[in-house]
């Protein structure tokens, strides 16, 4: 087991801790494989009836994955990204599948692979503290981990929004849009896993008694905009219609799109539209790994990552430029399933 992660049973409460505070709890493959050993362990073993996910310190609950690794791995052969990729992905599906109840307590930032540590869990804590994203189009990859079941279901054309632009929800956007079960101050968290630990089976009551009333969900206060401005699954028709509407958000947010990949924002919306019609996680999580291993070997991500973590100059060069010169072609390329003997499964 890896010192990046704390793994024990507290009476009938299995513990998972994430201890990676230098790198705001990022998941490495240890982590992941050591997630999944736990998990493992624990389900058959009657003494321990719920699951709790957290972090050990500092101020972010999971900021991502190891996208370093992933990128070197990327400029050359890619097979240590897929690994990580496949490990990533089996410790999603088992998280959703899971039959005894999980907890996350989403406190802090919560991007990418945290995003897609905490949604699979049956009960998930938003707080005073949660900056809640997917920001992944912004270093030429696209929302993964689930992102494309997740976000495809929530109102309107918000997962389209949040998966083009990388927007930050705060706790309470989040709880307002079903992301977050339940909103606490982040005060209350000792209390909360100790009641746990008392009544592992009455973990809504345990939750629902500390509750604290969110404040109001800006991100609802756009939803008319956001749902008639992103109605598109065309990325161009989404500029045009940023662009005609002339007001200072729309405008705003156009400027915001024109930072990011033209590339992985296409790949993104096909990734919501078929995502919204997976029969079920798994066929999800199988499409994914087969985007993702084609994405983190393309010039985009590897050119994202080294304008916005490597060299931090925030001036990525993306190719192709514009929407219009990313091609269908190109896309269905990114799509193309793997090879049955490289395709990912559950486990």
């Amino acid at each position: 087991m890896t010192d990046d992660l704390i793994v024990e049973s507290e009476g009938p409460v299995g513990r998972i801790r994430l201890n990676r505070p230098k790198a705001l709890h990022a998941l490495n493959l240890a982590m992941c494989d050591g997630v999944l050993e736990a998990l493992e362990a624990w389900r058959g073993d009657a003494a321990v009836e719920a699951i709790v996910v957290d972090h050990a310190e500092g101020r972010g609950f999971c900021a991502g994955g190891d996208i370093r690794l992933l990128a070197a791995s990327g400029a050359t052969d890619g097979v240590e990204a897929r690994a990580f990729f496949h490990a990533e992905y089996r410790m999603n599906h088992r998280l959703f599948t899971y039959a005894k109840p999980i907890v996350a307590f989403m406190d802090g930032i919560t991007m990418g692979g945290g995003v897609g540590l905490a949604l699979p869990c049956r009960f998930r804590v938003a707080t005073e503290n949660t900056k809640f994203a997917m920001p992944e189009t912004g270093i030429g990859l696209f929302p993964d981990v689930g992102g494309g079941w997740y976000l495809s279901r929530l109102p309107g054309r918000i997962g389209q929004y949040l998966a083009l632009t990388g927007h930050r929800l705060d706790g309470a956007e989040c709880l307002a849009l079903g992301l977050a079960t339940h909103f606490l101050a982040s005060d209350t968290f000792d209390t909360a896993k100790a009641r746990i630990a008392e009544t592992p089976q009455d973990i809504a009551g345990v939750l629902d008694a500390l509750a604290t009333s969110a404040p109001d969900a800006k991100i609802l206060a756009r939803k008319g905009e956001i749902d008639r401005l992103f109605a598109s699954d065309v990325l161009e028709e989404i500029y045009a219609a940023l662009d005609a509407d002339g007001g200072e958000w729309a405008t705003q947010t156009l400027a915001t799109l024109r930072t990011k990949s033209p590339q992985t924002m296409k790949v993104s919306l096909r990734l919501l539209h078929e995502g919204a019609g997976m029969a079920s996680f798994a066929d999800e999580m199988r499409q994914e790994y087969a985007v993702g291993a084609h994405v983190v070997q393309r010039h985009d991500f590897i050119e994202g990552v080294r304008a916005v973590i490597v060299d931090k100059d925030n001036a990525p060069r993306w190719d192709p430029a514009t929407p219009e010169d990313v091609t269908d072609h190109v896309i269905d390329q990114i799509f193309a399933p793997l090879p049955e003997h490289e395709a990912w499964t559950p486990g």
